[in-house]
Protein backbone atom coordinates (compact mmCIF):
# COMPACT_ATOMS: atom_id res chain seq x y z
CA UNK A 1 0.00 0.00 0.00
CA UNK A 2 1.63 3.27 -0.97
CA UNK A 3 1.01 5.90 1.92
CA UNK A 4 -2.09 8.43 1.41
CA UNK A 5 -0.89 11.83 0.74
CA UNK A 6 -1.00 14.56 3.13
CA UNK A 7 -2.71 17.63 1.56
CA UNK A 8 -1.86 20.91 3.19
CA UNK A 9 -5.24 22.49 4.64
CA UNK A 10 -6.41 25.98 3.24
CA UNK A 11 -6.12 29.18 5.44
CA UNK A 12 -9.33 30.26 6.86
CA UNK A 13 -10.81 33.29 5.35
CA UNK A 14 -10.21 35.70 8.32
CA UNK A 15 -6.39 34.74 7.80
CA UNK A 16 -6.37 34.89 4.09
CA UNK A 17 -7.84 38.55 4.44
CA UNK A 18 -4.71 39.87 6.77
CA UNK A 19 -2.22 38.75 4.68
CA UNK A 20 -1.80 41.81 2.42
CA UNK A 21 -1.42 43.59 5.99
CA UNK A 22 1.12 41.61 7.53
CA UNK A 23 3.38 42.03 3.95
CA UNK A 24 2.40 45.84 4.63
CA UNK A 25 3.99 45.65 7.80
CA UNK A 26 7.14 43.40 7.15
CA UNK A 27 8.05 46.41 3.82
CA UNK A 28 7.49 49.51 6.04
CA UNK A 29 9.31 47.97 9.29
CA UNK A 30 12.40 47.56 6.35
CA UNK A 31 13.94 51.49 7.20
CA UNK A 32 13.32 51.49 10.61
CA UNK A 33 15.76 47.85 11.04
CA UNK A 34 17.75 49.22 8.19
CA UNK A 35 18.89 52.11 10.20
CA UNK A 36 18.30 50.71 13.85
CA UNK A 37 21.93 49.79 14.20
CA UNK A 38 23.83 52.86 13.52
CA UNK A 39 21.57 55.36 16.10
CA UNK A 40 21.67 56.05 20.15
CA UNK A 41 19.69 57.76 22.19
CA UNK A 42 16.17 59.26 21.52
CA UNK A 43 16.68 58.35 18.03
CA UNK A 44 17.34 54.89 18.74
CA UNK A 45 14.17 54.72 21.44
CA UNK A 46 12.36 56.26 18.56
CA UNK A 47 13.49 54.02 15.89
CA UNK A 48 12.26 51.21 18.06
CA UNK A 49 8.64 52.38 18.78
CA UNK A 50 8.40 52.42 14.70
CA UNK A 51 7.33 48.84 14.79
CA UNK A 52 4.38 48.65 17.01
CA UNK A 53 3.77 51.65 15.60
CA UNK A 54 3.48 50.83 11.93
CA UNK A 55 1.74 47.64 12.87
CA UNK A 56 -1.01 50.00 14.77
CA UNK A 57 -1.13 52.15 11.06
CA UNK A 58 -1.54 49.16 9.16
CA UNK A 59 -4.37 48.05 11.17
CA UNK A 60 -6.20 51.41 11.33
CA UNK A 61 -5.51 51.95 7.13
CA UNK A 62 -9.23 51.09 6.29
CA UNK A 63 -11.20 52.85 8.62
CA UNK A 64 -9.01 55.41 10.01
CA UNK A 65 -6.68 56.64 6.95
CA UNK A 66 -5.83 59.67 8.10
CA UNK A 67 -4.82 58.44 11.80
CA UNK A 68 -2.73 55.88 9.84
CA UNK A 69 -0.87 59.53 8.61
CA UNK A 70 -0.98 61.44 11.66
CA UNK A 71 0.68 58.74 14.10
CA UNK A 72 4.00 58.49 11.60
CA UNK A 73 3.93 62.44 11.30
CA UNK A 74 3.96 63.05 15.00
CA UNK A 75 6.56 60.35 15.38
CA UNK A 76 8.88 61.89 12.36
CA UNK A 77 8.25 65.39 14.27
CA UNK A 78 9.52 64.39 17.37
CA UNK A 79 12.64 62.59 15.79
CA UNK A 80 13.38 65.41 13.68
CA UNK A 81 12.71 69.06 13.43
CA UNK A 82 13.23 68.06 9.36
CA UNK A 83 10.24 65.55 9.29
CA UNK A 84 12.85 63.50 7.26
CA UNK A 85 13.50 60.20 9.12
CA UNK A 86 15.03 56.84 7.43
CA UNK A 87 12.74 55.38 9.78
CA UNK A 88 9.21 56.79 8.67
CA UNK A 89 9.82 58.03 5.08
CA UNK A 90 8.39 55.24 3.60
CA UNK A 91 5.43 55.08 5.82
CA UNK A 92 5.17 58.72 5.37
CA UNK A 93 4.62 58.17 1.42
CA UNK A 94 2.65 55.03 1.61
CA UNK A 95 -0.49 56.45 4.52
CA UNK A 96 -0.59 59.54 2.58
CA UNK A 97 -1.26 58.00 -0.94
CA UNK A 98 -3.85 55.54 1.10
CA UNK A 99 -5.12 58.38 2.70
CA UNK A 100 -6.00 60.33 -0.41
CA UNK A 101 -7.14 57.07 -1.99
CA UNK A 102 -9.86 56.36 1.23
CA UNK A 103 -11.03 59.95 2.59
CA UNK A 104 -13.79 60.67 0.37
CA UNK A 105 -13.20 64.72 1.78
CA UNK A 106 -9.84 66.54 1.35
CA UNK A 107 -9.95 69.00 4.51
CA UNK A 108 -9.62 66.64 7.19
CA UNK A 109 -6.38 65.72 4.86
CA UNK A 110 -5.47 69.35 4.49
CA UNK A 111 -6.10 70.32 7.96
CA UNK A 112 -3.78 67.88 9.50
CA UNK A 113 -1.00 69.15 6.89
CA UNK A 114 -1.47 72.89 7.65
CA UNK A 115 -1.37 71.90 11.38
CA UNK A 116 1.97 70.50 11.48
CA UNK A 117 3.54 72.98 8.77
CA UNK A 118 1.92 75.28 11.49
CA UNK A 119 3.61 73.22 14.22
CA UNK A 120 7.03 73.29 12.53
CA UNK A 121 7.81 76.98 12.77
CA UNK A 122 7.72 77.72 16.77
CA UNK A 123 9.22 74.07 16.89
CA UNK A 124 12.03 75.28 14.77
CA UNK A 125 12.71 78.49 15.88
CA UNK A 126 12.81 77.47 19.46
CA UNK A 127 14.47 74.34 19.48
CA UNK A 128 16.47 74.58 16.55
CA UNK A 129 17.35 78.32 16.78
CA UNK A 130 16.94 78.44 12.98
CA UNK A 131 14.55 78.71 10.37
CA UNK A 132 15.70 76.56 7.96
CA UNK A 133 14.95 73.24 9.61
CA UNK A 134 11.45 74.70 8.99
CA UNK A 135 12.19 75.08 5.06
CA UNK A 136 13.20 71.31 5.10
CA UNK A 137 9.95 70.38 6.95
CA UNK A 138 8.30 71.99 4.35
CA UNK A 139 10.12 70.73 1.04
CA UNK A 140 10.05 66.92 3.02
CA UNK A 141 5.93 67.56 4.27
CA UNK A 142 4.90 68.79 0.23
CA UNK A 143 6.92 65.92 -1.45
CA UNK A 144 6.70 62.93 0.84
CA UNK A 145 3.50 63.52 1.60
CA UNK A 146 1.14 65.82 -0.61
CA UNK A 147 2.37 64.88 -3.46
CA UNK A 148 1.17 61.13 -3.03
CA UNK A 149 -1.88 62.50 -0.92
CA UNK A 150 -2.51 64.09 -4.44
CA UNK A 151 -1.75 61.01 -6.29
CA UNK A 152 -4.06 59.00 -4.12
CA UNK A 153 -7.01 61.64 -4.75
CA UNK A 154 -5.78 61.45 -8.30
CA UNK A 155 -6.12 57.48 -8.02
CA UNK A 156 -9.91 57.93 -6.50
CA UNK A 157 -11.22 60.13 -8.64
CA UNK A 158 -9.96 57.84 -12.12
CA UNK A 159 -11.61 55.20 -10.59
CA UNK A 160 -15.10 57.12 -9.70
CA UNK A 161 -14.57 57.73 -13.52
CA UNK A 162 -13.94 53.50 -14.40
CA UNK A 163 -17.12 53.19 -12.03
CA UNK A 164 -19.33 55.80 -13.49
CA UNK A 165 -18.35 55.01 -17.31
CA UNK A 166 -19.13 51.34 -16.77
CA UNK A 167 -22.34 52.11 -15.23
CA UNK A 168 -23.33 54.01 -18.08
CA UNK A 169 -22.02 51.23 -20.23
CA UNK A 170 -24.50 48.63 -18.63
CA UNK A 171 -27.55 50.99 -17.97
CA UNK A 172 -26.94 51.47 -21.74
CA UNK A 173 -26.78 47.67 -22.30
CA UNK A 174 -29.86 47.33 -20.63
CA UNK A 175 -31.89 50.08 -22.68
CA UNK A 176 -30.67 48.15 -26.18
CA UNK A 177 -32.69 45.57 -25.02
CA UNK A 178 -35.63 47.21 -25.30
CA UNK A 179 -35.07 49.49 -27.40
CA UNK A 180 -36.61 47.17 -30.51
CA UNK A 181 -39.46 47.23 -28.55
CA UNK A 182 -39.34 50.69 -28.06
CA UNK A 183 -39.00 51.67 -32.02
CA UNK A 184 -42.11 48.86 -32.88
CA UNK A 185 -44.20 50.83 -30.22
CA UNK A 186 -43.40 54.10 -31.81
CA UNK A 187 -43.67 53.06 -35.25
CA UNK A 188 -47.17 51.07 -34.53
CA UNK A 189 -48.39 54.68 -32.63
CA UNK A 190 -47.27 56.72 -35.79
CA UNK A 191 -49.24 54.45 -37.76
CA UNK A 192 -52.33 54.86 -35.37
CA UNK A 193 -52.31 58.37 -35.99
CA UNK A 194 -52.33 58.14 -39.83
CA UNK A 195 -54.92 55.39 -39.76
CA UNK A 196 -56.90 57.77 -37.29
CA UNK A 197 -56.53 61.04 -39.61
CA UNK A 198 -57.59 59.08 -42.62
CA UNK A 199 -60.70 57.13 -41.36
CA UNK A 200 -61.65 60.18 -39.17
CA UNK A 201 -61.56 62.53 -42.22
CA UNK A 202 -63.78 59.42 -44.10
CA UNK A 203 -66.16 59.36 -41.11
CA UNK A 204 -66.65 63.68 -40.83
CA UNK A 205 -67.77 63.64 -44.74
CA UNK A 206 -69.67 60.29 -43.97
CA UNK A 207 -71.28 62.38 -41.12
CA UNK A 208 -71.68 65.48 -43.17
CA UNK A 209 -73.63 63.51 -45.83
CA UNK A 210 -75.72 62.21 -43.58
CA UNK A 211 -76.28 65.94 -42.17
CA UNK A 212 -77.79 66.80 -45.50
CA UNK A 213 -80.09 63.73 -45.89
CA UNK A 214 -81.33 64.73 -42.02
CA UNK A 215 -82.65 67.95 -43.52
CA UNK A 216 -83.50 67.15 -46.94
CA UNK A 217 -87.69 67.76 -47.00
CA UNK A 218 -87.94 65.82 -50.30
CA UNK A 219 -87.35 62.25 -47.78
CA UNK A 220 -90.19 61.45 -45.23
CA UNK A 221 -89.53 61.45 -41.36
CA UNK A 222 -88.67 57.91 -40.86
CA UNK A 223 -85.61 58.35 -43.51
CA UNK A 224 -84.87 61.79 -42.29
CA UNK A 225 -84.68 59.86 -38.98
CA UNK A 226 -82.75 57.25 -40.32
CA UNK A 227 -80.28 59.83 -41.33
CA UNK A 228 -79.81 61.75 -37.86
CA UNK A 229 -79.46 58.12 -36.57
CA UNK A 230 -76.30 57.14 -38.94
CA UNK A 231 -74.90 61.04 -38.40
CA UNK A 232 -74.58 60.35 -34.87
CA UNK A 233 -73.25 57.02 -35.43
CA UNK A 234 -70.18 58.54 -37.75
CA UNK A 235 -69.81 60.84 -35.28
CA UNK A 236 -69.63 58.17 -32.21
CA UNK A 237 -67.55 56.08 -34.08
CA UNK A 238 -65.14 58.98 -34.45
CA UNK A 239 -64.64 59.20 -31.23
CA UNK A 240 -64.23 55.64 -30.57
CA UNK A 241 -61.88 55.40 -33.59
CA UNK A 242 -59.60 57.41 -31.17
CA UNK A 243 -60.07 55.48 -27.92
CA UNK A 244 -59.39 52.13 -29.68
CA UNK A 245 -56.66 52.66 -32.09
CA UNK A 246 -54.40 50.75 -30.63
CA UNK A 247 -55.10 47.62 -32.32
CA UNK A 248 -52.26 48.01 -35.52
CA UNK A 249 -51.99 45.74 -38.55
CA UNK A 250 -49.43 43.41 -38.14
CA UNK A 251 -45.47 43.63 -38.33
CA UNK A 252 -45.52 42.21 -42.10
CA UNK A 253 -47.50 44.75 -42.99
CA UNK A 254 -46.61 47.81 -44.94
CA UNK A 255 -49.37 50.50 -44.69
CA UNK A 256 -48.70 53.35 -46.77
CA UNK A 257 -48.07 56.84 -45.58
CA UNK A 258 -50.46 58.43 -47.81
CA UNK A 259 -53.19 56.80 -49.41
CA UNK A 260 -52.57 56.43 -53.01
CA UNK A 261 -54.27 58.96 -55.69
CA UNK A 262 -55.29 61.60 -52.49
CA UNK A 263 -53.75 64.86 -53.58
CA UNK A 264 -54.31 68.28 -52.27
CA UNK A 265 -57.36 68.69 -55.22
CA UNK A 266 -58.64 64.85 -54.34
CA UNK A 267 -59.32 65.63 -50.87
CA UNK A 268 -60.70 69.06 -51.98
CA UNK A 269 -62.89 67.17 -54.55
CA UNK A 270 -63.85 64.85 -51.73
CA UNK A 271 -65.16 67.47 -49.07
CA UNK A 272 -67.31 69.25 -51.97
CA UNK A 273 -68.95 65.74 -53.20
CA UNK A 274 -69.94 65.34 -48.76
CA UNK A 275 -71.40 68.49 -49.25
CA UNK A 276 -68.67 71.43 -48.07
CA UNK A 277 -68.53 74.35 -49.64
CA UNK A 278 -64.60 74.44 -50.72
CA UNK A 279 -62.39 76.55 -52.54
CA UNK A 280 -59.01 75.86 -54.08
CA UNK A 281 -56.51 78.58 -54.70
CA UNK A 282 -53.54 77.46 -56.46
CA UNK A 283 -50.79 80.13 -57.44
CA UNK A 284 -47.16 80.74 -58.30
CA UNK A 285 -45.13 83.72 -57.09
CA UNK A 286 -42.65 85.37 -59.31
CA UNK A 287 -38.87 84.19 -59.11
CA UNK A 288 -36.06 86.16 -59.63
CA UNK A 289 -36.25 86.17 -63.26
CA UNK A 290 -39.74 88.05 -63.07
CA UNK A 291 -41.47 85.04 -64.63
CA UNK A 292 -44.66 83.16 -62.51
CA UNK A 293 -47.90 84.12 -61.99
CA UNK A 294 -50.50 85.66 -59.42
CA UNK A 295 -53.22 83.58 -57.86
CA UNK A 296 -55.86 82.14 -59.69
CA UNK A 297 -59.70 83.04 -59.41
CA UNK A 298 -61.67 80.43 -57.15
CA UNK A 299 -63.60 79.79 -60.08
CA UNK A 300 -60.65 78.59 -61.94
CA UNK A 301 -59.67 76.17 -59.01
CA UNK A 302 -60.60 73.06 -60.17
CA UNK A 303 -59.17 73.95 -63.98
CA UNK A 304 -55.79 74.52 -62.27
CA UNK A 305 -56.11 71.04 -60.55
CA UNK A 306 -56.94 69.65 -63.98
CA UNK A 307 -54.44 71.60 -65.38
CA UNK A 308 -51.67 70.04 -62.61
CA UNK A 309 -51.64 70.19 -58.95
CA UNK A 310 -48.58 72.97 -58.04
CA UNK A 311 -47.93 71.35 -54.82
CA UNK A 312 -47.74 67.49 -55.59
CA UNK A 313 -44.94 67.49 -58.11
CA UNK A 314 -41.49 67.11 -57.26
CA UNK A 315 -41.94 67.56 -53.23
CA UNK A 316 -40.11 65.41 -50.78
CA UNK A 317 -41.79 62.44 -49.24
CA UNK A 318 -42.10 64.43 -45.65
CA UNK A 319 -43.12 67.65 -47.72
CA UNK A 320 -45.83 65.48 -49.33
CA UNK A 321 -46.98 63.87 -46.47
CA UNK A 322 -47.24 66.86 -44.22
CA UNK A 323 -49.00 68.84 -46.71
CA UNK A 324 -51.60 66.38 -47.17
CA UNK A 325 -51.88 66.01 -43.75
CA UNK A 326 -52.63 69.55 -43.03
CA UNK A 327 -55.35 70.03 -46.07
CA UNK A 328 -56.92 66.83 -44.60
CA UNK A 329 -56.47 67.64 -40.60
CA UNK A 330 -57.75 71.24 -41.37
CA UNK A 331 -61.12 69.96 -43.85
CA UNK A 332 -62.29 67.37 -41.22
CA UNK A 333 -61.94 69.94 -38.26
CA UNK A 334 -63.99 72.36 -40.39
CA UNK A 335 -66.80 69.70 -41.08
CA UNK A 336 -66.71 68.83 -37.36
CA UNK A 337 -66.63 72.41 -35.79
CA UNK A 338 -68.28 74.58 -38.30
CA UNK A 339 -70.46 72.43 -40.34
CA UNK A 340 -71.63 74.56 -43.21
CA UNK A 341 -69.02 77.30 -43.03
CA UNK A 342 -67.16 78.01 -46.46
CA UNK A 343 -63.89 76.86 -46.66
CA UNK A 344 -60.35 78.12 -48.42
CA UNK A 345 -57.53 76.46 -49.59
CA UNK A 346 -54.61 78.46 -50.45
CA UNK A 347 -51.37 77.14 -52.12
CA UNK A 348 -48.79 78.85 -53.16
CA UNK A 349 -45.56 77.74 -54.53
CA UNK A 350 -42.53 79.74 -54.34
CA UNK A 351 -38.45 79.54 -55.04
CA UNK A 352 -37.82 76.80 -52.37
CA UNK A 353 -40.92 76.26 -50.10
CA UNK A 354 -44.48 76.30 -50.52
CA UNK A 355 -47.05 78.07 -48.25
CA UNK A 356 -50.30 76.61 -47.26
CA UNK A 357 -53.37 78.38 -45.71
CA UNK A 358 -56.66 76.65 -44.64
CA UNK A 359 -59.57 79.17 -43.54
CA UNK A 360 -62.73 78.48 -42.89
CA UNK A 361 -65.81 80.73 -41.82
CA UNK A 362 -67.33 80.97 -38.43
CA UNK A 363 -70.01 78.13 -37.20
CA UNK A 364 -73.40 78.87 -38.32
CA UNK A 365 -76.10 80.01 -36.62
CA UNK A 366 -78.76 77.51 -35.47
CA UNK A 367 -78.83 74.65 -33.59
CA UNK A 368 -75.75 72.05 -34.67
CA UNK A 369 -74.43 69.01 -32.68
CA UNK A 370 -71.31 70.08 -30.47
CA UNK A 371 -68.17 68.08 -31.56
CA UNK A 372 -65.77 66.53 -29.21
CA UNK A 373 -61.90 66.94 -29.76
CA UNK A 374 -59.19 64.96 -28.29
CA UNK A 375 -56.62 67.79 -28.63
CA UNK A 376 -54.22 66.24 -30.35
CA UNK A 377 -54.82 67.28 -33.78
CA UNK A 378 -53.37 70.42 -33.71
CA UNK A 379 -50.40 69.02 -31.87
CA UNK A 380 -49.89 66.05 -34.48
CA UNK A 381 -49.83 68.50 -37.13
CA UNK A 382 -47.10 70.94 -35.75
CA UNK A 383 -44.44 67.76 -35.08
CA UNK A 384 -45.72 66.36 -38.41
CA UNK A 385 -44.61 69.96 -40.32
CA UNK A 386 -41.36 70.10 -37.95
CA UNK A 387 -40.20 66.88 -38.78
CA UNK A 388 -40.38 68.20 -42.95
CA UNK A 389 -38.26 71.21 -41.99
CA UNK A 390 -41.28 73.86 -41.29
CA UNK A 391 -43.49 75.74 -39.50
CA UNK A 392 -47.56 75.91 -38.39
CA UNK A 393 -49.31 78.70 -37.12
CA UNK A 394 -52.99 78.10 -36.27
CA UNK A 395 -55.78 80.40 -34.46
CA UNK A 396 -58.62 81.90 -34.78
CA UNK A 397 -59.47 84.68 -37.42
CA UNK A 398 -60.71 88.44 -36.67
CA UNK A 399 -64.24 87.15 -38.25
CA UNK A 400 -64.83 83.98 -35.63
CA UNK A 401 -63.13 81.56 -37.98
CA UNK A 402 -60.09 79.85 -37.44
CA UNK A 403 -57.13 79.25 -40.05
CA UNK A 404 -54.22 77.13 -40.47
CA UNK A 405 -51.21 78.01 -42.72
CA UNK A 406 -47.91 76.14 -42.82
CA UNK A 407 -44.94 76.89 -44.90
CA UNK A 408 -43.20 73.78 -46.13
CA UNK A 409 -40.06 73.32 -48.01
CA UNK A 410 -39.33 71.91 -51.13
CA UNK A 411 -36.08 70.84 -51.20
CA UNK A 412 -34.82 67.61 -49.33
CA UNK A 413 -32.25 67.87 -47.33
CA UNK A 414 -33.74 70.25 -44.78
CA UNK A 415 -32.81 69.91 -41.03
CA UNK A 416 -36.10 69.61 -38.68
CA UNK A 417 -36.70 72.64 -36.10
CA UNK A 418 -35.46 72.75 -33.23
CA UNK A 419 -37.86 71.44 -30.34
CA UNK A 420 -35.91 72.77 -26.88
CA UNK A 421 -35.15 69.45 -26.01
CA UNK A 422 -31.62 68.34 -24.95
CA UNK A 423 -30.44 64.89 -25.91
CA UNK A 424 -28.23 64.90 -22.69
CA UNK A 425 -28.95 62.66 -19.65
CA UNK A 426 -28.55 62.40 -16.24
CA UNK A 427 -25.68 59.45 -16.64
CA UNK A 428 -24.14 61.61 -19.59
CA UNK A 429 -23.94 64.42 -17.31
CA UNK A 430 -22.34 62.53 -13.76
CA UNK A 431 -20.10 60.90 -16.10
CA UNK A 432 -19.07 64.66 -17.15
CA UNK A 433 -18.69 65.76 -13.97
CA UNK A 434 -16.58 63.04 -12.89
CA UNK A 435 -14.52 63.66 -16.52
CA UNK A 436 -14.15 67.47 -15.21
CA UNK A 437 -13.23 66.20 -11.42
CA UNK A 438 -10.45 64.01 -12.92
CA UNK A 439 -9.07 66.11 -15.36
CA UNK A 440 -9.00 69.18 -12.52
CA UNK A 441 -7.20 66.83 -9.77
CA UNK A 442 -4.30 65.65 -12.37
CA UNK A 443 -3.60 69.72 -12.67
CA UNK A 444 -3.68 69.95 -9.06
CA UNK A 445 -1.29 66.77 -9.04
CA UNK A 446 1.25 68.48 -11.12
CA UNK A 447 0.62 72.37 -10.74
CA UNK A 448 0.25 72.40 -6.48
CA UNK A 449 3.55 71.03 -6.03
CA UNK A 450 5.02 73.38 -8.28
CA UNK A 451 3.49 75.74 -7.07
CA UNK A 452 4.60 75.34 -3.39
CA UNK A 453 7.96 74.96 -4.03
CA UNK A 454 8.69 77.59 -6.07
CA UNK A 455 6.55 80.03 -3.15
CA UNK A 456 9.20 78.23 -0.53
CA UNK A 457 12.18 78.67 -2.93
CA UNK A 458 11.35 82.65 -2.65
CA UNK A 459 10.95 82.55 0.68
CA UNK A 460 14.17 80.98 1.06
CA UNK A 461 16.05 83.63 -0.61
CA UNK A 462 14.21 86.38 0.91
CA UNK A 463 15.37 84.43 4.34
CA UNK A 464 19.15 84.06 3.20
CA UNK A 465 19.33 87.76 2.30
CA UNK A 466 17.71 88.44 5.79
CA UNK A 467 19.12 86.05 8.28
CA UNK A 468 22.29 87.21 8.43
CA UNK A 469 21.37 90.00 10.25
CA UNK A 470 19.59 87.88 13.00
CA UNK A 471 22.31 85.95 13.67
CA UNK A 472 25.35 88.16 14.63
CA UNK A 473 26.70 88.29 17.70
CA UNK A 474 27.37 91.46 19.04
CA UNK A 475 31.66 91.35 20.28
CA UNK A 476 30.99 93.05 23.46
CA UNK A 477 28.64 90.26 24.49
CA UNK A 478 30.95 87.91 22.92
CA UNK A 479 33.41 89.15 25.63
CA UNK A 480 31.80 88.82 28.46
CA UNK A 481 30.88 85.04 27.97
CA UNK A 482 33.33 83.04 30.77
CA UNK A 483 34.20 79.10 30.21
CA UNK A 484 31.77 77.49 32.99
CA UNK A 485 29.25 79.58 32.76
CA UNK A 486 25.94 77.89 33.03
CA UNK A 487 23.99 77.38 29.53
CA UNK A 488 21.11 78.87 30.90
CA UNK A 489 22.68 82.09 31.61
CA UNK A 490 25.08 82.30 28.86
CA UNK A 491 22.02 82.07 26.69
CA UNK A 492 20.67 85.01 27.64
CA UNK A 493 23.36 87.23 25.98
CA UNK A 494 22.62 85.46 22.62
CA UNK A 495 21.19 86.64 19.81
CA UNK A 496 17.74 84.13 19.29
CA UNK A 497 18.41 82.43 15.81
CA UNK A 498 22.12 81.08 15.15
CA UNK A 499 23.48 80.23 12.12
CA UNK A 500 22.17 76.40 10.53
CA UNK A 501 25.76 75.15 10.03
CA UNK A 502 29.08 76.04 11.20
CA UNK A 503 31.79 77.78 8.13
CA UNK A 504 33.18 75.32 5.83
CA UNK A 505 36.02 73.40 6.89
CA UNK A 506 34.93 73.52 10.86
CA UNK A 507 36.49 70.66 12.59
CA UNK A 508 33.71 69.00 14.68
CA UNK A 509 33.40 68.90 18.29
CA UNK A 510 34.22 66.50 20.70
CA UNK A 511 31.77 63.72 21.23
CA UNK A 512 29.48 64.70 24.14
CA UNK A 513 29.39 68.65 22.94
CA UNK A 514 26.83 70.55 21.41
CA UNK A 515 28.21 74.01 19.42
CA UNK A 516 26.05 76.47 18.13
CA UNK A 517 27.85 79.15 15.69
CA UNK A 518 27.09 82.96 15.16
CA UNK A 519 27.83 85.26 12.89
CA UNK A 520 30.76 87.68 13.27
CA UNK A 521 29.55 90.54 11.04
CA UNK A 522 27.13 90.36 8.25
CA UNK A 523 28.25 88.55 5.24
CA UNK A 524 31.35 87.41 7.06
CA UNK A 525 33.19 84.31 6.74
CA UNK A 526 34.07 84.23 10.11
CA UNK A 527 31.94 82.69 13.11
CA UNK A 528 31.72 82.41 16.83
CA UNK A 529 32.10 79.37 17.92
CA UNK A 530 30.20 78.30 21.69
CA UNK A 531 30.33 74.96 22.40
CA UNK A 532 28.47 73.89 25.56
CA UNK A 533 29.25 69.95 27.97
CA UNK A 534 26.97 69.25 30.70
CA UNK A 535 24.89 72.45 30.62
CA UNK A 536 28.05 74.68 30.53
CA UNK A 537 30.33 76.89 28.20
CA UNK A 538 33.35 74.50 27.91
CA UNK A 539 35.03 76.88 24.26
CA UNK A 540 34.05 79.98 22.97
CA UNK A 541 36.36 80.43 19.81
CA UNK A 542 36.49 82.55 16.68
CA UNK A 543 36.19 79.65 13.72
CA UNK A 544 37.05 80.84 10.27
CA UNK A 545 36.24 79.45 6.60
CA UNK A 546 38.90 76.87 4.82
CA UNK A 547 38.86 75.90 1.43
Amino acid sequence: MTPARILPRPLPDRWRARLPGAGLWLLLCVPPATAFNELSGRELWGTALAFPLLGICVLLRGRRPLVSLALPLAASLVLSLELFTPAYCLALALFGYLSGVRLPRARPALRLVAAVALAGLPLSALFGRSLWPWFSLLMTLLLNVVLPWLLGRYRRQYGALVRTGWQLAEQLEREQHVVADRTRLRERARIAGDMHDSLGHDLALIALRAGALEIDPRLDADRRAAAGELRAAAGAATERLREIIGVLRTDDEAPPRTPSGESVPALVEDARSAGMTVTLEQAREAGRDGTGGGAEDPEDAEAAADAGDIGGGGLPAMTGHALHRVVQESLTNAAKHAPGAAVRVRLVRAAGHLRLTVVNGPRPEGPTPEAVSGGSGLVGLDERVRLAGGTLHTGPTPEGGFRVSARLPTTGGTPPSPTGRHADTAARRELERVRHEVRRRLRQTVVVPLVVITALYLLMGVFTLVSPSWTVLDRGRYDTLRTGMPRAASESALPFFALDAPPDGTPSPPHGWSCVYYSVRPGSDSAYQLCFADDRLVRKTVVHRRD
